[in-house]
């Protein structure tokens, strides 16, 4: 049974903001409305959890964990959903509770799930966050200020071959092995749900961090293509402006995920590239992924993830795949990084033009 609250702003200083919100400036808040109906992707939702399910605990804007009771506040954003090992989830409105469909604070309605997966968190919305003049606040208010495409700087993206293909541990390796090699580094999260192990994980090997989240969108699914590169180049120029002379790139899901085969089949993106870093669960993944970007005129150049935890699997996908298969270890190493990646470099590490 839900609290009854009187409905005033007061609410949102107790509650607890998530992830997604971690830009938003909370002293904007000047009310709340009911007007749910007219609800998008991004807006910011106070809400109090009613019924605790899949996601037990909400990852903060503070960068930590929180557990969840029944009765709490919350702050999080309207989002869409694509996690084929979690739910698939739409921005909508349409029912006294929503779900929490991510833990770093997306909720919406869920429309598929996987089957091992618990019932969602059911969240009662209470109101839209609203700002000056009443208007319904935004991630999208919040955004870095837009930067054109920096041609200077270093891009290596990582891909994957699914969830959970071990995407984030190549990418934060790989960024901390070039820093071990002297480069300048910084980590980008380009595409995905927002959450911030990805963003945590390029900081704990040493490199700051960036995420779609910066650039205004709680998650990129079912974002116009062209909000997604534009999102994409002031994250890198800001990375570069920051100082890095390399940016790791990662992007979320597999292959076949929707964004990310539109931004492997044609776009500004994949253009921008200097080179990929593929990751699989296993040597048929590795293989799979290879041909699909292959038949794109793409080629890794070396393989990472889950595969090269095992040295039987490992040596199955370097057999299949004629690529080196590097585990994090491997992308650790300086010698690693100047024999795989540093020939991929639009710049030497002391600026001067290769």
């Amino acid at each position: 049974m839900t609290k009854i609250y009187p409905l005033t702003p007061a609410l949102c200083e107790i509650a607890k903001w998530a992830f997604t919100t971690r830009r938003v400036d909370r002293s904007d808040v000047r009310g709340l409305s009911v007007s749910f109906q007219t609800a998008k992707a991004g807006d910011l939702m106070l809400c109090e959890i009613v019924e605790i399910g899949q996601h037990k605990k909400l990852q903060l804007a503070e960068r930590r964990v929180s557990l969840s009771y029944p009765g709490d506040l919350v702050v999080v954003c309207l989002g869409d959903r694509y996690a084929p090992d979690q739910f698939m989830a739409s921005a909508i409105i349409d029912d006294d509770l929503i779900d929490l469909v991510a833990g770093g604070g997306v909720a919406g309605r869920i429309d598929a799930a996987h089957d091992f997966m618990d019932d969602a968190t059911r969240l009662k919305p209470l109101g839209l966050l609203t700002g000056e003049q009443g208007r319904v606040m935004n991630v999208a208010d919040y955004a870095l200020p837009p930067l054109p495409a920096n041609d200077r700087v270093t891009v290596i993206g990582v891909f994957g071959a699914s969830m959970n293909s071990g995407k984030t541990t190549a990418a934060s390796s790989l960024a901390h092995g070039l820093m071990r090699s002297g480069y300048s580094v910084a980590g980008v999260k380009a595409t995905g749900t927002g959450a911030f192990g990805d963003f945590n994980s390029f900081e704990d090997g040493g490199a700051p961090a960036l995420d779609f989240t910066d650039v205004g969108m709680a998650t990129t699914f079912r974002r116009p293509l062209e909000q997604i590169e534009q999102g994409f180049d002031t994250l890198v120029s800001t990375a570069a402006a920051r100082g890095a002379e390399v940016v790791v790139v990662e992007i979320a899901d597999g292959v076949f995920q929707q964004e990310t085969r539109d931004i492997l089949k044609a776009s500004h993106i994949r253009d921008r590239l200097d080179g990929i870093l593929f990751a699989a669960p296993d040597a048929l993944s590795a293989l799979g992924g290879v041909m699909v970007l292959e038949r794109l005129q793409l080629t890794p150049f070396a393989i990472s993830g889950m595969v090269s935890c095992s040295p039987l699997a490992t040596a199955e996908a370097a057999e299949v795949t004629g690529l080196p298969i590097l585990s994090r270890e491997d992308l650790w190493s300086p010698e690693a990084i100047a024999l795989h990646v540093a020939p991929l470099m639009r710049r030497d590490h002391q600026g001067v033009a290769a």
